[in-house]
């Protein structure tokens, strides 16, 4: 995955800088460095600690005005900026489906490996305000008003295809389209 974010960052003329935070006590630690660094984003990868800290890191990067871009909607709730990931509540259902095969009788070392199909991209706007971040009305026009959050817009993405896919992650061709005017904002926080 981090090889993957070198050549995007090189492919959008900006510099990875990469801060490990492997308990909640290095959090200060890595935002002082993202300081003294002079960074102008941050993006949170998917980790069970950061997710159960997200109040904490969503605080840590207003604190140090830092745009921040999330693996999943529930940072976005307490303050986040946005985030893009897989929707939870369709990853939940699809795994119902298991459930269901698995009591039914099939093995679990029958079934296929399958990856989320649907991803979706909420954007907090109290947040973008607060940040004094600009995003292009084209680009907030192809999103929705996100039921029970006034501040949010949201985008739901689902991906063609089988939902049979190897564990490795693929962007879909589908969210490389739609998330293209998300380089605007990259380059102004660049």
């Amino acid at each position: 995955m981090l090889k993957e974010a070198e050549i995007a960052a090189r492919a959008l003329g900006v510099r990875l800088q990469v801060v490990e935070a492997r308990a909640p006590t290095d959090f200060a630690r890595a935002f002082s460095e993202m300081t003294r660094a002079r960074a102008g984003a941050l993006t949170v990868v998917a980790s069970n600690m950061f997710l159960g800290e997200r109040r904490r890191l969503v605080d840590l990067a207003a604190k140090n005005r830092l745009p921040a871009v999330y693996p999943l909607r529930e940072f976005v709730d307490p303050g986040g900026l946005m985030a893009y990931g897989p929707d939870l509540a369709d990853v939940f259902r699809r795994a119902a489906t298991y459930v269901d095969k698995i009591l039914k009788g099939a093995k679990p070392a029958d079934l296929p490996v399958e990856q989320p199909t649907k991803f979706e991209l909420v954007i907090n706007l109290k947040t973008t305000k607060a940040l004094g971040l600009a995003i292009p009305r084209t680009f907030l026009g192809g999103l929705t008003r996100d039921p029970g959050r006034p501040a949010c817009r949201r985008s739901t993405v689902e991906r063609e295809g089988p939902r049979i896919a190897p564990i490795r992650h693929t962007i879909p061709e589908g969210y490389a389209a739609r998330a293209s005017p998300s380089k605007a904002i990259s380059r102004k926080l660049a």
